[in-house]
């Protein structure tokens, strides 16, 4: 799978959190973050801080791949892959 806005991004985490039984109340006391922040991100918030992202992800066991597009995966070829380059430029949009 291949994540290419903040909403997708949302949805991969909330549907994750969800597989390991977690609330939202948990994790974000897991991470340091307000059950709030959460919220947002799982509805796709697109000025989420990096670092909780980050902090999230390896809270829930995922991990984050970085790759040139032009090497396309198959899903049988490892991680999820997350289009970080996606959710950089929606977060400045959002800021313009």
């Amino acid at each position: 799978m291949q994540i290419r806005t903040p909403l997708e991004l949302g949805l991969t985490i909330r549907d994750r959190r969800r597989k390991l039984g977690l609330t939202q109340a948990e994790l974000a006391r897991k991470i340091g973050a307000e059950r709030r922040w959460l919220m947002a991100l799982e509805r796709g918030k697109s000025r989420a801080e990096v670092g909780l992202i980050l902090r999230i992800l390896s809270a829930l066991d995922l991990s984050l791949t970085i790759r040139p597009d032009d090497l396309r995966l198959e899903p049988s070829d490892g991680p999820i892959p997350v289009d970080i380059h996606t959710v950089i430029d929606a977060a400045k949009k959002a800021r313009e």
